[in-house]
């Protein structure tokens, strides 16, 4: 009778232990994906889920987006630039039995695809595009990588460059040429400057020559400006006027200028 009580004690203590794992517990992220004697039943969760011990299995799937970093790829550009250059992908599965039944492991299978997505679109792209047109780079990638893994129920939400390695040549060649420019730019501002300022001097030039006095009040500016620097020795040039008026009354008086003798 003991024996029989010890019996029955273990064949509970088994039944709770597997009614027990028939419980599953999913987070609210999670969803599990269920097969039935190997055969797809659907998708449970979240929450609590019972499968049946010994007929029923399931496979968590995380609802969450994943973050998957690109390696750095060797790349030789359109325009034969050898470069290293990597990127971070942002995707989440949005049908779990698809990244189950149809793929092995999405997380490697994703991140295979978008080191190799990643080579061929920098492959094509020369390398003021990849400087300057990041986001149309990232775009394309984006939408490469999402027809690809949609066959896997996975979503790619985000793709995007993080650093592009050059070589010590071409960062120096690429400093000389911004050097360049730079200067090409200062040169081509002082040249518009000064064309801008002879404008504004022929347009006062011509001012002062329908004017005659102003001459004699810019003279007069010209000296208060060198007194008030205190320099202790002041040069007075005599303006032109006053010698026409002394040429005009030397012709009145009859006064011829001489002639030079011609030589022998």
């Amino acid at each position: 009778m003991e024996i029989i009580f010890q019996l029955g004690a273990v064949v509970v203590v088994f039944l709770g232990l597997v009614l027990f794992s028939a419980f599953k517990v999913l987070r609210e992220y999670e969803r599990a994906v269920v097969f039935r004697l190997g055969r797809y039943v659907g998708v449970r969760g979240p929450g609590l889920v019972l499968l049946i011990p010994g007929l029923e299995r399931m496979v968590r799937i995380s609802m969450r987006v994943v973050t998957l970093d690109i390696p750095a790829q060797d790349v030789i550009t359109r325009d034969n630039v050898s470069i290293q250059i990597n990127a971070v992908v942002y995707f989440r599965v949005m049908q779990p039995e698809k990244a189950v039944i149809e793929i092995e492991n999405f997380l490697y299978a994703t991140s295979q695809l978008a080191q190799t997505t990643l080579r061929s679109v920098a492959g094509e792209a020369e390398l003021d595009q990849l400087l300057s047109e990041r986001e149309n780079i990232n775009d394309r990638l984006q939408l490469l990588l999402d027809e690809a893994t949609d066959a896997w129920g996975i979503k790619v939400s985000q793709v995007e460059l993080k650093h592009i390695d050059l070589p010590q040549s071409m960062q120096r060649a690429m400093a000389k040429q911004a050097e360049a420019e730079r200067e090409r730019r200062a040169k081509i501002i002082s040249a518009e400057g000064e064309l801008q300022a002879s404008h504004k001097l022929t347009e006062a030039a011509t001012l002062m020559a329908s004017e005659p006095t102003t001459i004699q009040l810019r003279f007069l500016q010209t000296l208060v400006e060198v007194s008030a620097e205190k320099n202790s020795t002041v040069v007075l040039p005599i303006p032109i006027e006053l010698l026409r008026a002394f040429e005009g009354f030397a012709q009145s008086a009859g006064y011829t200028r001489p002639t030079k003798p011609e030589a022998e």
